[in-house]
Order: structure tokens, then C-alpha cells, then sequence
């Protein structure tokens, strides 16, 4: 037994970390119900937001999820901006705003240069 607090000493301890910004969509327990039309009308209104704040670099990628634990997860994003200012815009999506979806958001740390998000390409 060492007096280190981890077994192998700091070498557990990434010496650099990079900051994401994660930003969890997430279907509310009193989501209003929609026609499919209003659905459809509302799944093109977010594809088109998200669209545009990936063509103006503050949204890395997002997208949905599948066979998760928790239904109530519906998509992840990752932005470029610290969590105030994404769950700003985040919070401005037309799913969001019509109570379809509402958001959680976390800074996420990574050991530097383990986490590889490219550009969009056209």
C-alpha cells in the first residue's frame, strides 16, 4: 500500500485536457402531442437550424440516439462555445421552443487530442 491517492501515482492523470461543450436533447415528461404534419413541419424547422449554426462553426456535430437506457434522450450535440452561449442557442432550437425537446447541457473533458471532431464536408 503507497501513500499516493491513485495506484500509479499521477501517471493516471492526463497531463493536458481539451474542453467540449455537450449539449443532451432530451424529451420532457409533458411534451405536447403533435400531428404528424406539426412533426414533420417541426423535425425540418431543427434540421435546418442545426444546418445553420454548423454552417456558422458553433455547432461540431450532433445527432440522434438510438437503443439508449433512457428514452427520454433523444440527440447529443457538441459545440464550439462555452455552455452559457450553446444552451443559448441550444435553447432557441424550434424543438425546443415548442416544448417537443428540452435541453441539458455539461462541459465534457478529454484527454488532449483523444476526441477527433472534423469539419463537416460540403
Amino acid at each position: 500500500m503507497t501513500n499516493q491517492p491513485y495506484p500509479f501515482g499521477e501517471a493516471l492523470i492526463p497531463e493536458a485536457m481539451d474542453v467540449h461543450t455537450v449539449i443532451f436533447l432530451v424529451r420532457p415528461p409533458d411534451a405536447p402531442a403533435f400531428s404528424e404534419e406539426e412533426l414533420d413541419r417541426l423535425q425540418v424547422e431543427h434540421l435546418t437550424y442545426l444546418r445553420e449554426l454548423k454552417r456558422r462553426g458553433v455547432l461540431i456535430t450532433n445527432g440522434p440516439l438510438t437503443e439508449q437506457t433512457d428514452e427520454r434522450y433523444r440527440g447529443i450535440s457538441v459545440y464550439a462555445l462555452p455552455l452559457d452561449e450553446a444552451l443559448v442557442l441550444a435553447r432557441a432550437d424550434p424543438m425546443v421552443v415548442a416544448r417537443r425537446l428540452a435541453v441539458d447541457g455539461a462541459r465534457w473533458m478529454t484527454q488532449r487530442g483523444t476526441a477527433h471532431f472534423r469539419p463537416p464536408t460540403p
